[in-house]
């Protein structure tokens, strides 16, 4: 199984991510840390990806999880996962990708975005907004309210997929 914590900047997926990995104990890659310089440098100065900006890091974070796939190794991932098609790209990473959407408040996520350091600034979330996919009904997948305390979020992951 591979959990990707997906939704805009500020939505908590990292935290979310890292706490259930927490208590599963698999192997977790975050999302950022696949971009290129060059990706980080536009988020840096206020600039969308675009599609062609993405599709590289997309795969590269597939290709990470096919490798632990092929040894029967679960994974947590953050990743934005914006589309269906970027998320279309991921589920290649290996059967049993489920993803959880961490959604909230546009101004909850604006609040967090600015109490962080990190390169994405909160000028692109309306971008990023703009850009989201809801999951559709045939995609494997839940929403997480980030209005939630962490601790509900993980169980809410954990009795889902049957795992607490």
């Amino acid at each position: 199984m591979h959990l990707v914590f997906m939704g805009v900047s500020g939505s908590g997926k990292s935290t979310v991510a890292r706490a259930v990995q927490d208590k599963l104990g698999w192997e977790m890659a975050e999302g950022d840390d696949f971009h290129p310089p060059e990706n980080v440098q536009k988020m840096s100065e206020g600039t969308p990806l675009t599609d062609a900006d993405r599709w590289g890091w997309l795969e590269s974070l597939a290709q990470w999880t096919a490798e632990r796939d092929a040894s029967g190794q679960p994974t947590v991932i953050t990743c934005s996962a914006l589309r269906r098609a970027y998320r279309d790209i991921l589920r290649r990473g290996g059967e049993g990708t489920f993803f959880v959407h961490c959604t909230g408040d546009k101004y909850l996520l604006i609040e967090r975005m600015n109490a962080r350091e990190h390169f994405m600034p909160p000028s692109l979330l309306e971008s990023q907004l703009d850009t989201l996919e809801s999951l559709h009904a045939d995609e494997d997948g839940m929403d997480l309210d980030i209005a939630l305390p962490v601790d509900e979020l993980v169980d809410q992951v954990l009795l889902r997929l049957h795992l607490s």
